[in-house]
């Protein structure tokens, strides 16, 4: 039998609030990926999928594959050496993957909560140059952006983990500015 306090309670509602959330912020970086790949549509497919959980569709097996095949897509481009572009799709696969936010008080999961915002604010350095103002503007708009529900999912659980080099130190401001 689990330990109740380690468990954290979280609605599907809320789930697919965290979820819209991380759409919000994976969907603009999907431009750096498609100036590099046009054709390459599985970024773009996870953002959508992820979508349509947030508005009210199932949890499904086609949902985590869309996640995997965004993640293959960024393995691809940082094997090519396109870093943004890689970033950028994980952003999108994050996307996906905050639909299946556990509810564990682990301080990884937040980065199912955070992981999108992160991945394409590092897009978005890496595209401008690795500006880390650039970066750091992005996760500003990505507090902003945050919903209350969010928020309240957030505090839920512990604060974010050492260590997942620069893109763990987007999750940390993030997560600290919404905290």
């Amino acid at each position: 039998m689990p330990d109740d306090s380690t468990t954290i309670e979280l609605s599907r509602s809320e789930l697919r609030e965290v979820t819209g959330y991380a759409v919000a912020c994976a969907r603009p970086a999907l431009a750096i990926f498609e100036r590099e790949h046009p054709d390459d549509r599985r970024p773009r497919a996870a953002i959508d999928a992820a979508q349509a959980f947030a508005e009210g569709a199932e949890r499904t097996k086609a949902l985590r594959d869309s996640a995997w095949a965004a993640h293959r897509a960024a393995q691809e481009t940082r094997d090519a050496g396109q870093a943004a572009a890689s970033d950028a799709a994980r952003a999108a696969a994050n996307a996906c993957g905050a639909a299946f936010l556990h509810p564990l008080a682990k301080a990884t999961q937040v980065k199912h909560i955070l992981g999108s915002a992160a991945h394409a604010a590092r897009a978005w350095e890496l595209a401008a140059g690795d500006d880390a103002a650039v970066g750091a503007a992005h996760i500003a708009q990505s507090g902003i952006l945050a919903h209350p529900v969010v928020v309240d999912v957030l505090r839920r659980y512990p604060v974010a983990p050492p260590g997942g080099a620069r893109v763990g130190e987007l999750i940390r401001q993030l997560d600290a500015s919404l905290r």
